[in-house]
């Protein structure tokens, strides 16, 4: 990978867009796995030149990769058809990145150790761009010594290890040894990127997401129809720009690879984290719908319906802390960039401009949740943006992680002015 200025991704909301990347394929049983992750490259909008090993071939049929990324695969070393005269070091040379997975105990074997008598190891010995590894092998394999002092070598020599993961093999046992998830190697190679080149690089973001549960007693709750896409997309976006991302939530959902997740359910547990989390954070956005108010007291016992009481049931209520509002701009590592979102059903505007003045917020990202295209458990947006000054950028139906890039984008001007 060439040296580059750093750029922020926001044309389609992908890091890998317009990168070529190097796709080893090994001869292991998962190698049929690769056939996913070439497809999610492509989709991504990257070019993938896809390097084989002749065992890989016994798995998979070359076919199946051309007809997936309309290039033809590398396999034979000495091709007297190849286009280029040396097709690996031309490949190594051009790609931005080289992600081999499979990577079997022998490949990992003779990269280690500077053996090249394959295509894969060839071109992995041969690039200057960072190199990323999904083993897949057995699991007695994965802790052979031999393995473990490979592994080693190559992590020392800053290649990149992606798992394995832990579960059922193909031998039928249980243990370390399978491959990582496509979508999570892919994920992983979006954040290296993001680490390389990205223009977040070095900033620490914070975001929360999901809606808050306020207990009734140990079986009731109180909470909201947040899905918690918006703040995942957001603590996506900030972490394929490189920044180190934190992400406070209250949902069950996938975590973007490379994101620390910190587990929360209340209001009172959000604000503990969020207090702790922005001590030494660049931007913190508050994606989360966070009840607004909790039963004043919770029963240690389910509550019972009697059929003596005639009586109509009622909660008292208290007001929960307004948690952005309680963090300061100024922290201990310098200035905090302080986003607040607005998740209205009615008169979008003027509720969204209260609450600039109430919580002391950079901006505020205003959205219309009854919309049935945009707002709670879609995978697009339409939002309007308002910063201290009143000024207001109202944007176009977008996906949330495009909505997440502009967020971040302004936040980044803030902490980059005088």
């Amino acid at each position: 990978m060439t040296e580059q200025e750093p750029i922020a991704v926001i044309e389609n909301g992908d890091p890998l867009e317009g990168l070529t990347i190097a796709l080893g394929v090994t001869g292991s049983i998962s190698c049929y796995k690769s056939l996913e992750i070439a497809s999610r490259l492509v989709q991504a909008g990257a070019t993938v030149d896809v390097i084989m090993t002749k065992n890989a071939t016994q798995f998979v049929q070359p076919l199946a990769f051309k007809a997936i990324t309309a290039r033809v695969p590398y396999v034979d070393m000495f091709d007297p058809a190849a286009p280029e005269g040396e097709s690996h070091v031309e490949i190594a040379r051009r790609c931005d990145a080289m992600l081999i997975a499979p990577a079997t105990a022998s490949s990992m074997s003779k990269i280690a150790n500077g053996l090249s008598d394959d295509f894969v190891s060839l071109t992995a010995i041969a690039t200057k761009s960072p190199v990323l590894l999904a083993p897949a092998m057995d699991s007695n394999m994965w802790d052979h010594f031999a393995t473990q002092a490979n592994l080693s070598t190559l992590a020392d020599a800053g290649i990149q290890i992606i798992g394995p993961s832990e579960g059922r093999l193909a031998s039928g046992r249980t243990g370390y040894g399978r491959l990582v998830e496509p979508i999570d190697i892919v994920d992983e190679l979006r954040a290296r990127i993001g680490r390389e080149q990205g223009d977040l690089r070095g900033r620490r973001v914070v975001v929360t997401a999901g809606g808050s549960r306020e207990a009734i007693d140990p079986v009731r709750f109180i909470s909201n129809r947040s899905s918690g896409k918006m703040g995942y997309a957001i603590a996506q976006a900030a972490r394929d720009r490189g920044a180190l991302v934190t992400l406070i939530s209250t949902v069950d959902r996938r975590v973007p690879a490379c994101v620390q997740l910190v587990e929360v359910e209340s209001a009172a547990d959000m604000h503990e984290a969020v207090l702790n989390e922005t001590r030494t954070a660049d931007i913190l956005v508050m994606a989360a719908a966070v009840a607004d108010y909790r039963p004043a007291a919770v029963a240690d016992q389910k509550i019972k319906k009697t059929e003596d009481d005639k009586r109509d049931a009622s909660i008292p209520l208290e007001k929960t802390t307004d948690i952005i509002a309680s963090v300061s701009r100024e922290q201990a590592s310098g200035r905090l960039v302080k986003v607040a979102f607005a998740a209205e059903t009615e008169n979008l505007l003027a509720n969204a401009r209260k609450k600039i003045e109430s919580k002391n917020i950079d901006f505020i990202v205003a959205n219309d949740v009854s919309a049935t295209d945009s707002g709670f458990a879609t995978d697009t947006n339409r939002v309007t943006i308002i910063d201290e000054q009143g000024t207001e950028e109202s944007l176009p139906l977008m996906s949330k992680v495009l909505v997440g890039h502009k967020i971040l984008s302004r936040s980044l001007g803030l902490l980059e002015s005088p």
